[in-house]
């Protein structure tokens, strides 16, 4: 779990579901997968951070000023740092190619990364399979020895004319929502997973039509949530564990309404998205509460002996759940933040 002190100094730590108490107001709080049990400061970030990230292998910051550093696996060059970097880098090192450029918006997916400017353009890189960088086709020399991958940030055209405000970067699939409210999506879409028309990839981004005004999106393993200028929460894609919210683990295949607690709180914004997905597990903030869905760890493919892949939901078990159900934390609170990691969930809480 990474954290961002009052100083700008970044530090990580992890738990199985983490929380965080706190009476002042901390900038931000992304999950990372670590075997770290208490904060560690990152060496090697020379600015303040106002923003991190973090992906499957690897984690990003950025600077007040807007620089973007990146650390972490390299193995299809999710860094951006240019083909002959080296395939791990454990200290951050800078983005070089966006010298000049103010990067906003920061999203790692499980190879792949997607910034946004302040001028509203997307950039993505790292490993292209399923189409999940936007860009249409394979990069290559002369259409020879094609690779899927991006080794340094390269600008989405099709994207170009739209402004965007926020991204996501799912397993296999992106979302990106304009200023005008529009969402694009791009990467695997086989037909019992994003679910729209028949199974293919779709290299390029294209717009879903039936989601009113949107405002923020965030990507799972093969499922997509999108909070509406209303506050309502629209989900998509595989329902594997109930990981949709939706009261059944049938495919969506086109976006259904998340109702449940939902049509009594509009889903909350505090600074960043307030709806977060894991692989299969989706945690979101309605009316100042916690709510957890989807696979709890039961019957899991992660698990060891004597260590249980369950816990991600909180709800002190590791059962499923296929509705959004609260999670009780035994004192009067409001949560300013929920994010979920691969497995595992953490959050900012004020406690009164």
């Amino acid at each position: 779990m990474g954290l961002l002190s009052r100083s700008g100094a970044l530090r990580f730590c992890f738990l199985p579901f983490s929380i965080i108490k706190t009476s002042v107001r901390l900038l931000v709080a992304v999950l990372i997968l670590s075997s770290l049990q208490e904060p560690l400061e990152v060496a090697g970030l020379p600015k303040e951070i106002v923003k991190v990230s973090a992906g499957y292998h690897h984690s990003s910051a950025i600077t007040v000023d807007g620089e973007l550093y990146m650390w972490g696996k390299n193995t299809n060059g999710q860094l951006g740092l240019g083909k002959k970097a080296a395939t791990i880098l454990s200290t951050p090192s800078k983005v070089e190619f966006l010298t000049g450029v103010t990067v906003k918006i920061i999203s790692l997916g499980f190879e792949h990364s997607i910034a946004v400017t302040d001028k509203g353009e997307t950039l993505s890189w790292g490993g292209g399979g399923s189409g999940r960088l936007g860009h249409g086709h394979q990069s290559g020399i002369l259409g020879l020895f094609k690779s899927d991958s991006e080794y340094t940030p390269r600008l989405v055209k099709e994207l170009e004319g739209f402004k965007i405000k926020n991204a996501a970067a799912g397993m296999l699939h992106s979302v990106c929502i304009s200023e005008n409210g529009s969402v694009y999506v791009f990467g695997e879409r086989a037909k019992k997973k994003l679910g729209y028309g028949e199974a293919s990839n779709n290299s390029v981004p294209s717009m879903i039509d039936e989601i009113p005004y949107s405002e923020k999106a965030a990507c799972g393993g093969y499922h997509t949530c999108v909070i509406t200028g209303g506050g309502e929460l629209y989900v998509w894609g595989t329902n594997e564990n109930g990981c949709l919210g939706i009261g059944s683990t049938d495919v969506a295949h086109s976006p259904e309404r998340v109702e449940g607690p939902f049509l009594r709180h509009s889903v909350s914004e505090v600074w960043f998205s307030m709806v977060s997905c894991g692989w299969k597990h989706t945690a979101a903030i309605s009316g100042g509460n916690v709510y957890t869905w989807g696979w709890g760890g039961s019957h899991g493919t992660f698990s060891v002996e004597g260590h249980s892949s369950g816990g991600q939901l909180g709800q002190g078990s590791d059962v499923d759940y296929i509705e959004p159900t609260i999670v009780n934390f035994h004192r009067h609170m409001k949560a300013l933040q929920i994010s979920c990691g691969f497995n595992h969930t953490g959050a900012i809480l004020e406690y009164s």
